[in-house]
């Protein structure tokens, strides 16, 4: 009996399985336990089976005792599974070239490699390797290279914001292969089937590595440390001028990541249509990861089957909506700068989730209104805070911190308490209650109280916040059209989270594959 573990939701539906969703399990429970709940749930007998897919699983910690809930098919045939490939193409005369090696940019010229495309990557950052060690030493000591850091260099911001894959969105064909591709390459398999598929940022520089080798393999050309310093139109296409060459071609790919200020710039000048869209802007909060787990599992807080536990929190306060965003089980608040004398904070974990702390984003929305409908407003903002922190931080790029007891409470911190701060290079204590634009402060002064509501101790006087967090999307969108060009310029491909067509890894990616779908049929590819 074949069994197949484990495959998207998604696929049964094409390949004829019975689904069986909701079915809740104790934490020790084997597969085999599951194939019989299963089977009894459908009249079934287990000697029937022969194909089995674990789908997907989640833990449900809202009623005790916790336990995991699966959604699994069954079948009683032999089912192969189909899966999304990359339409082969005709190699065009001129190939594509993609601005940008993170998720978007990855994905796309993957996808363009095994169309038989061989596209030319430009990324301005450093290979994974040289990245990791220049990261190391911005974090130890304070050393920052603004080409290559958290923002920018080969696998994207996404590299060190520890690879978390959950998605709203749909494109479950794209997602899988997207998900098949980062476990060929090293990741765990079991991104493939939990509910909040995370990769961890030790292995994604494995993952980044494999991708590249293999664009190169099927005779694409991976170029870092050489940024774009200019793009315009010409009769032969769009000409992508680098301090090492010039590129001629009919498709582009714009994958630059939302950190890209100088980028979005040169497209304002060269007149690429541009639009103010709503992002989001706050702090990082810090608990002791024993503490939030201990109140979101209770009595079973300690099983070893357990993961650390996460959560997910919104408020809607008098004040606006307030929500957690990029929650790090067990993970490190990491310095993210791009610029100098600048502070950009961002949340991280390693593949074991096995830090003291728990981290995520609390976020306040910003708006076009809120900016007064300034093109370049959002980048503004989001400048100034970051310049703000730098020196509330003290220089040497220490971030500010402040006890929640103390931003609740509008004082000084003196001391920190259980929660001791993991940012690197180090925190200088100072009052980010003070320093918040808008009503920010006080829409999260409000949100930890209903959050507080929502999981015991989430107020607690001793959780760290750490400012600011700036970089949670693009505050630009650069426009394009339902073929996926630029108005201004056909043979221009805005994509992924920089212009403002993503939110996270998973739907970067995704959009990476349909801008990569695209060429290929504008290549001859069969639609």
């Amino acid at each position: 009996m074949p069994i197949l573990l484990p495959i998207c939701t998604y696929i049964c539906y094409n390949v004829g399985m019975e689904i069986v969703s909701n079915l809740t399990m104790p934490l020790d429970a084997n597969q085999a336990a599951v194939r019989s709940a299963a089977c009894h749930r459908l009249g079934w007998k287990v000697g029937q089976v022969r194909t089995f897919v674990v789908l997907r699983r989640s833990v449900d910690a809202r009623r005790m005792p916790v336990k995991w809930v699966y959604t699994v098919g069954l079948s009683r045939e032999v089912e192969a599974v189909p899966c999304y490939a990359p339409r082969a193409a005709r190699p065009p005369e001129m190939r594509p070239v993609v601005v940008g090696f993170g998720p978007a940019g990855m994905m796309c010229a993957l996808s363009l490699a095994e169309s038989g495309l061989r596209p030319i990557v430009l990324e301005r950052g450093g290979d994974v390797d040289t990245r990791t060690q220049k990261v190391r030493d911005f974090w130890q000591n304070g050393v920052l290279d603004e080409q290559c850091n958290v923002q920018f260099g080969e696998g994207g911001a996404g590299a060190f914001s520890d690879g978390k894959l959950n998605t709203g969105t749909g494109d479950k064909w794209m997602q899988r292969y997207v998900l098949e591709t980062f476990v060929r390459y090293g990741a765990d398999p079991s991104i493939l089937y939990e509910a909040k598929p995370h990769v961890g940022t030790d292995k994604l520089v494995g993952v980044v590595r494999g991708i590249r080798e293999r664009i190169r393999s099927l005779g694409g050309e991976v170029h870092c440390n050489e940024p774009v310093v200019d793009i315009v139109s010409s009769a032969e296409g769009a000409v992508l001028t680098t301090p090492a060459a010039r590129y001629t071609t009919r498709h582009a790919v714009l994958a630059i990541g939302h950190s890209a200020r100088d980028t979005y710039r040169l497209l304002h000048s060269r007149g690429y249509l541009m639009e103010c869209k709503a992002f989001a802007v706050g702090l990082r909060v810090e608990h002791l990861q024993e503490d939030v787990s201990r109140a979101l599992y209770k009595e079973a807080y300690g099983h070893p089957l357990l993961p650390p536990a996460d959560y997910k929190l919104v408020s809607h306060t008098p004040y606006g909506g307030v929500y957690t965003f990029c929650m790090c089980p067990g993970g490190y608040v990491v310095a993210s700068s791009a610029e100098r004398e600048t502070v950009v904070t961002n949340g991280m974990s390693y593949s074991g989730r096995d830090g003291v702390n728990a981290n995520a984003a609390v976020l306040v929305g910003v708006t076009a209104d809120d900016l007064a409908g300034r093109l370049f407003g959002g980048v503004a903002l989001q400048e100034q805070l970051e310049r703000s922190a730098y020196r509330l931080g003290g220089g040497d790029y220490r971030a500010p911190a402040q006890r929640l007891g103390d931003f609740v409470a509008g004082r000084q911190t003196v001391a920190f308490g259980k929660v001791s701060p993991t940012y690197m290079p180090g925190v200088t204590p100072a009052r980010l209650d003070q320093n918040l634009p808008f009503a920010l402060a006080p829409a999260i002064r409000h949100a930890f109280g209903d959050f507080g509501r929502k999981i015991r101790g989430f107020d607690d006087e001793d959780a760290v916040l750490t400012g600011f967090e700036t970089r949670s999307s693009a505050p630009l969108r650069v426009l394009r059209g339902d073929d996926y060009r630029a108005p201004t310029d056909p043979c221009v491909y805005p994509c992924g989270e920089g212009c403002g067509y993503a939110g996270g890894i998973m739907s970067a990616a995704t959009d990476g594959l349909k801008v990569a779908e695209a060429i290929a049929l504008d290549n001859g590819a069969e639609a």
